[in-house]
């Protein structure tokens, strides 16, 4: 399975979950009036929102080249990724506003064992969700995956913060669960800006880190007619990036030997680094 079909049945799988979380979360924080289980019954809404925009951010992507697209549509999982963190924060800051609320008003909730079991449903599902997110994440890199991965673990972090405050209720604590609302959502928060960051550098264009260009470089090099490497640039495509660069390669040797060698290093480089979908090399004899 590709990495675009990965994404597709986790964003379906993620879907019809939170689809589920969302009803039973709803329904139980209604009737108990527990600002924490209706901070995570929202955040279940935004996780909606979320696949869905893994799932048509992945489509887009998965488009090959084409006129308009000389480099295919990867960039587009990170359009969607840039809504996904946007969402996030502006659901985390409806959940902090009612959370903080409730802890001024000193807002109570009916405990029940609702609230427990449904706390516990929601741990094991977003445990399930967060390792298949991170086995498909670690076997195609996408951010969308990446995003979604986080979220599954921060969910089942949340909930389970979430039954905490259940639990204290129990026993009297009840301005507990405004606490955990306004936790839940700077966590939230955090999680957002994260991925905000991570998406914006892509579609501003930005290069691939040193470490990892001068690794290519010394793979370059190990070719005794390269004297040395200059003007290495590098631009995103998306997960993957175009490397541009100049050879300085040994005078003696011949236009065709030195074209040939470029026409290696362009076909060799993309299948030994991942993160390089094309190669553009200049040849200047020294």
């Amino acid at each position: 399975m590709n990495r675009y079909e990965s994404t597709k049945k986790v964003s379906l799988i993620g879907m019809l979950s939170n689809i589920f979380l969302l009803v039973i979360k709803f329904v139980v924080a209604y009737i108990s009036h527990s600002e924490a289980l209706l901070a995570d019954a929202a955040n279940s809404g935004g996780d909606i929102f979320s696949s869905l925009m893994s799932y048509i951010g992945n489509k887009i992507a998965s488009h090959p080249s084409d006129e308009d697209h000389n480099f295919g549509h990867g960039k587009a999982e990170y359009i969607f990724s840039l809504l996904i963190g946007i969402s996030m924060l502006l659901v985390a800051s409806k959940i902090f506003y009612d959370s903080f609320c409730s802890i001024l008003n000193h807002s109570q909730f009916i405990f029940s064992f609702y609230l427990v079991i449904v706390c516990i449903i929601t741990i094991l599902i977003k445990l399930a969700l967060y390792f298949y997110c991170k086995l498909n994440y670690n076997k195609h890199h996408n951010i969308l995956l990446k995003a979604t991965m986080q979220d599954n673990r921060n969910d089942a972090i949340l909930s389970f913060g979430t039954l905490i405050s259940v639990m204290l209720g129990f026993f009297g604590y009840y301005y507990f669960d405004g606490i955990l609302g306004c936790l839940t959502s700077l966590y939230i928060i955090f999680t957002g800006i994260s991925i905000f960051i991570e998406s914006y550098k892509i579609l501003m264009d930005v290069s691939l880190a040193k470490e990892y260009t001068d690794e290519i470089v010394k793979y370059i090099l190990k070719n005794k007619d390269i004297k040395d490497v200059s003007d290495f640039s590098t631009i995103p495509t998306g997960y993957k990036h175009i490397a541009i660069l100049t050879i300085n390669v040994d005078g003696n040797l011949t236009t065709f030997k030195s074209h040939e060698l470029a026409d290696n290093l362009e076909k060799e480089i993309p299948l030994q680094y991942h993160k390089i979908y094309k190669v553009i090399i200049h040849v200047n004899p020294i």
